[in-house]
């Protein structure tokens, strides 16, 4: 018999286990007793200094939020739990195939039931994460920086189509209109502050590629990349080898780790944009097809 935890939210039962433990919270799978929808919910453990500063800046960024790949929340609950605490908690759809990280780093249980995500797998959700940043920087009426961007907080659907999740350290950006609707609009973001709009500055922030990356390009991208993809490649079409369409494979690997570099250089005018970074994953997908 399945147990359940119960919650100061009606209309939810949470099982007991995590999916996820965060600095901020955990999240659990759970089932709506409405319809039997199993859903994800985030508690935020509000004894975390700044959880709830978290909880207001992710309930801000999602309000409005309207994308195929940002996560969908159903609803989300300020109460007090049975204890007489502060309770504070969002509920989003369930991804059944979890997150990108329990992909590409399985645990040791999981390592023999994960099946490896192909060259082209990959390619898919790094567009389907391009094409959310996208949205959140050129398509939202404020832009937004996510400021969280990891495998993590990426999250894989049935298809393996990506979701981007976790606004939890989400930032508005001001434009330099001097629109003074526009700054107060986007006066809620975590830390307590307002970020200037400088896409380039958020991107890939907090990502600084090593050294031996830049110096393996281009042509010794082979030693650097994940082996799996080269095993892969190997088992399926003998891509990787000395022959016109292995040849094609290795540049367009070279491509897609040249936009990380180039994402993550040091002066934030010197970044791609996130328009340029989705155009060109693009490009190298459809080369890809046609090998």
């Amino acid at each position: 018999m399945q147990n359940y935890i119960n919650l100061p939210m009606d209309s939810l039962q949470t099982t007991v286990g995590t999916i996820f433990c965060g600095r901020y919270g955990s999240v659990y799978k759970g089932i709506l007793n409405s319809d039997k929808q199993t859903v994800a919910v985030k508690v935020l453990n509000l004894q975390e200094s700044g959880a709830n500063k978290s909880f207001l800046a992710e309930c801000e960024a999602l309000r409005n939020l309207r994308h195929r790949n940002l996560v969908k929340v159903i609803t989300s609950c300020s109460s007090i739990d049975f204890k007489g605490n502060d309770f504070k908690a969002l509920v989003f759809e369930f991804m059944q195939n979890e997150s990108l990280e329990s992909w590409l780093y399985p645990s040791s249980l999981e390592q023999n039931d994960t099946e490896n995500l192909n060259l082209t797998q990959r390619l898919n959700i790094a567009i389907d994460v391009a094409l959310a940043l996208e949205y959140l920087h050129h398509h939202y009426d404020i832009p937004i920086a996510h400021c969280d961007l990891k495998p993590g907080n990426v999250l894989l659907d049935n298809n393996l189509s990506a979701r981007v999740g976790d606004f939890g350290l989400a930032k508005f950006l001001i434009a330099t209109t001097g629109d003074s609707n526009y700054a107060r609009s986007s006066s809620i973001g975590v830390r307590g502050t307002v970020g200037k709009k400088t896409n380039q500055l958020h991107v890939y922030k907090q990502f600084q590629p090593p050294c031996y990356a830049k110096m393996a390009l281009p042509h010794r991208v082979m030693e650097i990349v994940d082996p799996q993809i080269i095993m892969e490649e190997r088992d399926t079409s003998s891509r990787i080898s000395q022959n016109t369409e292995g040849n094609v494979t290795q540049e367009c690997l070279a491509s897609i780790l040249q936009i990380g570099v180039a994402c993550s250089a040091e002066g934030p005018k010197e970044r791609m944009d996130i328009k340029d970074v989705l155009k060109e994953l693009r490009r190298i997908r459809n080369v890809i097809a046609q090998v």
